[in-house]
């Protein structure tokens, strides 16, 4: 074993195969991977290596595509050819016209990509698969590149051209320390020796966390024993011509693909049991859990309804084996928060079908810094300190429950809440408030006309739209309050503050006491990396002068990585997280002034108080930091308030409002005003697959400063022109907003995706962003959108529908 590599990559199945493959493929050869046995020997080698091209949003279909080209290349390689099924088809079912609905989106969203799904009938999809009934079956979502792939022959072929470009594999090898030195380089110890590595990656599968531990943290990541078994051959099977297509049953929690001349059958059972909670035994390798079918039964029968062969075939061999889950079911690809050099690719719980282009995304990402498409959703650090083994391990449970059934729009599952709680969540809870999650956080999203309100989960406009245009009337006439929990707040201080945020943003950072702006940090390709809030803080007696650094509370691991990693050694600069110290309450109306004045004695007056300033306060008796800023286009401010007197604030705010009609409003109504005043969201239109032009914030690049990150990247960027830009479209829709991802057309060809949408009650439009081709991005061009298969008229329009001169925000 060499003592110095480049990247040492821990676990030997296919995450780890997939990552050493595409180190080389980037042109890294200086790279090893360690496994404690042989290849393939965790959950890789029983998995059921179903290859599918469905992705729920545009991340992961383009993952997917990327895995499949992969393994048809690999499949067709004369010196090393790997098993692999392709083109069987595949057919996910649907009893309800809400989940047929959810397909028609999902088929609108990947054709962005280039994919095209079918959406089939019920007589259709059994002419397809002709062992199904079509009892209870109303149709369902046709992916005609689904497939399966032998998983130990794809690993080994990995490895094997790995190896022919320079990569080392290194067997029955246990990683037993990790210790990162002062130059943030690593020492790997392992059973056979010792090697230095600039970077390590973990690909340990259900051991993830065995590694973790090594490196001082924890992965949200827990296993499940998960059954499947083969029959006998069928009959029908060698008499149709052609294999069977794979199938995905969410009405009773199964799937099937064709083995051989027989079926592969596997369960998602509601009595589901996790594995590996106390530990895994050293020796657990190549090995499975003990059979227990009496706990599929009920799957079973439902299987036996919809495919009545089952129940006359003899049954072959029985697997069960852990497979591994995260608290949303996707991913951890991506950078280990908290830790320099150091990544994961961990939790895939489908991860011979997606584990190509995982591995393909994280060797970008370690090269380069970043990856061709946007990672968000599968990046590790969107989950933060919340994530702990009892909750990931109820969302896994609730995830593997749910395993066919996607999420519709604004539903939130209930398994592990509420995991992140203010002083005020049981006082809205009593004041009837329905929450969202964001970041673990429980956020008033409205607030319920009755008790027993429970709206449909539809992808149209449901219950709660008079509800929300209630609450939207209320602040456009007399003003609303509001609690914005969990936002991401660090404050910065140090002599040398001001010139590190300079060095980050791409545009004029506010200097001034008492001043607050708006600003974009890039990545080194000129792209899109955080949107902060700069608010300066004049020394008192609770603090030196400082900046207040805010974000997105989804961004919390996210930017506090960014900021750190780009401090200079020699800078005076001290960064540190208020985020689970402070709340926001945002005031917000044409009487939110009045409402202040009666609970603060400082002078709120516009005079006294513009526009984008900040200061400190009490608000009744509660210490606050008040922000005159707007995210929803009315009058508003933003009164920060340390969790202790938050309830203080609170009732202070509710009795001076008394006067002056205040009520409570929630996440609904703030994301209907700011897509009519043309804000942003982190994530959703903020992303970095585009530049600060493309998304049409150049008011917010200086491209005259010296310097900043991105700066050389974005010049060159300017000078090919878009790519894309962002508009704003009113589309022509009183049943159902855009959602994003939707595919923006012309004459039946993809121009363009959507990314956010939603109604606005101040304007009466159905409004969406999106991306789109530049030369189809003026005011007046006449668009079309798929909205659930329904091609609906739009129009570009101008990006501020709702006081575009920034009236009320300044008066």
């Amino acid at each position: 074993m060499k003592s110095r590599t480049k990247v040492a990559v821990i676990g030997g199945g296919i995450a780890g195969c997939s990552t050493l493959y595409h180190l080389v493929q980037e042109g890294w050869t200086d790279v090893v991977l360690i496994e404690r046995d042989e290849l393939t020997s965790g959950t890789t080698w029983h998995s059921a290596a179903q290859v599918t091209n469905f992705g729920m949003n545009q991340t992961m279909v383009g993952l997917k595509s990327y895995s499949i080209a992969l393994y048809k290349t690999l499949r067709d390689d004369a010196d090393y050819p790997v098993g692999y099924h392709h083109g069987d088809g595949g057919i996910r079912l649907a009893n309800t016209e809400a989940q047929m609905q959810g397909y028609r989106h999902f088929a609108s969203m990947a054709r962005g990509m280039g994919v095209e799904y079918e959406i089939l009938d019920a007589e259709e999809c059994a002419r397809r698969h002709p062992l199904i009934s079509t009892d209870n079956l109303l149709g369902g979502l046709w992916d005609g590149e689904d497939g399966d792939i032998d998983p130990a022959q794809l690993c080994q072929a990995l490895a094997v051209h790995a190896r022919r470009a320079g990569a080392e594999v290194y067997r029955h090898t246990a990683v037993t320390a990790l210790t990162q030195k002062s130059d943030d380089t690593w020492t790997v110890e392992t059973t056979n020796g010792t090697i230095d590595a600039d970077i390590v990656v973990n690909a340990c599968g259900y051991r993830v966390n065995e590694v973790g531990a090594m490196m001082g943290v924890h992965h949200p990541v827990a296993s499940m024993e998960h059954q499947y078994f083969v029959t006998e051959d069928i009959p029908a099977i060698i008499d149709a011509g052609h294999r069977m297509p794979l199938l995905r049953c969410p009405i009773s929690d199964y799937y099937s693909r064709q083995e051989k001349n027989g079926l592969l059958v596997g369960f998602y059972e509601q009595d589901c049991k996790t594995w590996g909670m106390d530990g895994i035994s050293p020796s657990f390798a190549n090995d499975l859990c003990p059979d227990d079918l009496d706990r599929v039964m009920e799957v079973l029968e439902g299987a036996f309804e919809r495919m009545p062969v089952l129940a006359e075939v003899g049954i072959k061999r029985i697997v069960n084996g852990p497979i591994t889950y995260t608290i949303d079911g996707t991913p951890l690809v991506g950078p280990i928060p908290g830790k320099k050099n150091a990544f994961c690719i961990i939790g895939l719980r489908a991860g011979l079908g997606e584990g190509g282009g995982h591995g393909w995304l994280l060797s970008q990402q370690i090269v380069h810094g970043e990856a061709c498409y946007d990672t968000w959703c599968i990046d590790p650090r969107r989950f933060t300190g919340h994530a702990n083994v009892e909750l990931t391990a109820l969302k896994a449970i609730e995830d593997y429950q749910n395993e066919f059934r996607f999420h519709f729009p604004h539903e939130h599952r209930p398994a592990g809440r509420p995991a992140k709680t203010t002083p005020l969540t049981p006082i809205f809870a009593a004041e009837g408030a329905e929450f969202t999650v964001v970041n673990g956080w429980e956020r008033v999203d409205y607030i319920k006309p009755k008790p027993d309100f429970h709206p449909s989960l539809s992808f149209g406009f449901d219950e709660t739209f008079d509800v929300v245009a209630s609450e939207v009337k209320n602040i456009q006439t007399n003003v609303g309050l509001c609690e914005v929990n969990g936002f991401n707040r660090l404050e910065i201080t140090g002599a040398d503050r001001h010139q590190f945020m300079d060095r980050l943003i791409c545009g004029n950072v506010p200097k001034r006491a008492g001043r607050v702006g708006l600003g974009y940090l890039l990545n080194h390709q000129g792209m899109i990396k955080c949107e902060a809030t700069i608010a300066n803080i004049p020394a008192t007696d609770r603090g030196p002068d400082r900046i207040w650094y805010g974000s997105a509370a989804a961004s919390e691991y996210h930017d506090m990585d960014w900021l750190t990693s780009h401090l200079k050694a020699e800078e005076d600069v001290q960064i540190k997280s208020l985020t689970k110290d402070q709340t926001i309450l945002v005031l917000a109306g044409p009487k939110a002034r009045q409402v202040l004045s009666a609970c603060s004695r400082a002078d709120w007056s516009k005079e006294a108080f513009p526009w984008l300033s900040v200061r400190e306060c009490f608000i009744g008796i509660a210490p606050a930091t008040v922000m005159a800023v707007s995210f929803s286009g009315e009058l508003a401010y933003e009164i920060h308030v340390p969790n202790a007197s938050l309830y203080a604030a609170y009732l202070a705010l509710r009795d001076a409002g008394k006067a002056h009609g205040l009520s409570l409003f929630g996440a609904r109504a703030v994301d209907s005003m700011r897509m009519e005043k043309g804000f942003l969201h982190w994530k959703a239109d903020l992303l970095t697959e585009f530049d600060p032009f493309e998304t049409g914030l150049s008011r917010f690049v200086n491209l005259e400063k010296s310097d900043f990150i991105g700066k050389a990247a974005l010049l060159e960027r300017q000078k090919a022109g878009p790519q894309r830009k962002l508009v704003t479209l009113s589309v022509n829709s009183t049943t159902q907003p855009a959602h994003g991802g939707a595919s923006v057309m012309v004459d039946g060809s993809v121009v363009g995706t959507v990314t956010s949408g939603e109604w606005g009650h101040r304007t009466g439009l159905n409004l969406a962003y999106g991306f789109v081709e530049p030369d189809l991005s003026r005011v007046g061009q006449a668009l079309k959108i798929d909205l659930c298969g329904d091609l609906v008229d739009a129009e570009v329009v101008a990006k501020a529908q709702y006081d575009p001169e920034f009236d009320l925000l300044r008066n």
